[in-house]
């Protein structure tokens, strides 16, 4: 499942940010406008994941693997906790 930003929150004006959730596990692409940032995950090395959903305003994603932090931001707040959530049950496995 893919999930993208949206364009209208900070820093994702032109290229926004997008978390896809695979099966093995999950890839997050940060494009810009020269370069990219493209962290492809396995469920089993992600340590955490948290996420800040405000009450009015775009949801940050955070996780941590051995020891480095992946962060996107401006995700609905459903799409966050459905992001969550599929780390959550992909890590259970």
């Amino acid at each position: 499942m893919k999930y993208t930003a949206s364009r209208l929150s900070e820093g994702n004006k032109i290229f926004p940010a997008q978390v896809i959730v695979e099966p093995t596990g999950i890839t997050v692409r940060i494009p810009g406008f020269f370069s990219g940032d493209e962290t492809t995950v396995a469920y089993n090395s992600i340590s955490a994941v948290e996420i800040d959903t405000p009450l009015i305003g775009f949801s940050t994603i955070r996780f941590y693997h051995n020891g480095n932090k992946v962060e996107a931001h401006g995700f609905s707040k459903a799409d966050a906790k459905a992001i969550k959530q599929a780390i959550e049950v992909g890590r259970s496995r």
